[in-house]
């Protein structure tokens, strides 16, 4: 079987959230969900797609841990181990940040790393503050390099934990809850099975969440422009 997958598998799958739910399920959700929040390595990843699909998915998802045969509770237990990979992520980059990240601005720019990143995060804390590290979590790459920045800033650790938990637990919910009961609704009411037309969820959750990220660009480059 393993020998199948890597005999089809093409790097675009992993910007994929269904190539994880299918092919690692819980564990692998866990671990791209830490990579995305903690390692710089991770921004490309999936991570509001993933997570809400992953509520579409979650019973199906929750039965590799502990079956409870309870829609609910099988949420519950997606939301509890979800937001502990995303709260230890982000800790891992506060962390390397503290450590190491200063002299990161001196890196030779590779795929996984990129100068421009760390400034755009720098950027965005300094203007958010502490509740940049609640914000990032809903903002892809931002999200990835925020906690990095914190800890290069020498952010409180206690002010650090206390926004890292509360903004995890507010990104993992919102997505999880968002995917589980939208499928819910939309079968109920309109017979259509998101699981069906997954790519139009994926777009569209990609379009909504870069979608400031976008607008930020184009309005800076154009003020560049006037000035």
């Amino acid at each position: 079987m393993l020998l199948q997958i890597l005999s089809d598998f093409h790097w675009t799958q992993l910007l994929q959230p269904q190539f994880y739910i299918e092919h690692g399920g819980l564990w692998l959700i866990l671990f791209v969900v830490y990579a995305e929040t903690g390692l710089f390595a991770g921004f490309f990843l999936p991570g509001d797609s993933l997570l809400f699909v992953a509520g579409i998915y979650s019973s199906n998802i929750a039965n590799e841990f502990i079956p409870t045969g309870n829609e609910y509770l099988d949420l519950l237990q997606l939301i509890v181990l979800i937001s502990l990979a995303g709260i230890l992520g982000n800790t891992t980059g506060y962390w390397f940040g503290k450590k190491v990240g200063p002299a990161m601005y001196q890196w030779k720019e590779n795929f996984f790393f990129k100068k421009r990143f760390l400034v755009q995060a720098h950027d965005f804390y300094e203007k958010h503050g502490g509740g940049a590290i609640v914000i990032a979590r809903f903002i892809p790459i931002i999200r990835t390099f925020a906690p990095i920045v914190a800890g290069i800033v020498q952010m409180d650790q206690k002010k650090f934990s206390f926004y890292n938990i509360v903004g995890c637990i507010a990104w993992v919910s919102s997505m999880l809850i968002g995917g589980h009961f939208l499928q819910k609704w939309i079968l109920s009411q309109f017979g259509f099975d998101l699981k069906q037309h997954l790519e139009v969820i994926v777009l569209g959750i990609v379009f909504i969440t870069t979608a400031p990220v976008i607008m930020k660009l184009v309005f800076n480059k154009k003020d560049k422009h006037k000035n």
